[in-house]
């Protein structure tokens, strides 16, 4: 799974592989996303990618087999939702 973030100073788009790439940086002005936690950062963002694609791969081996039953959507994607609105929340903090 490829994630697609928002760099809330450049208001630009990345892909999160960039920012493991750059050590937890801004694709577009190289300035840290979290200077303090850079290493937890890039940890966080390259299990999610990978975890993502895991979750996918997963569901496509369940319908792929038809079984007799269907998934709740608010179950899988309602936690990850609540996760993606409090980063949504967040402010750029300054100095």
């Amino acid at each position: 799974m490829k994630i697609k973030g928002f760099d809330k100073r450049n208001q630009r788009a990345f892909m999160v592989e960039q920012v493991i790439e750059s050590g937890g940086a801004s694709p577009w002005d190289g300035q840290p996303f979290s200077p303090d936690y850079a290493l937890i950062l890039v940890n966080a963002l390259r299990t999610a990618e990978q975890s993502g694609s895991r979750l996918q791969q997963a569901l496509e081996q369940v319908a792929a087999i038809h079984p007799d039953f269907t998934l709740d959507e608010a179950s899988i994607i309602g936690p990850l939702k609540t996760q993606i609105d409090q980063l949504n929340q967040n402010l750029v903090r300054q100095g």
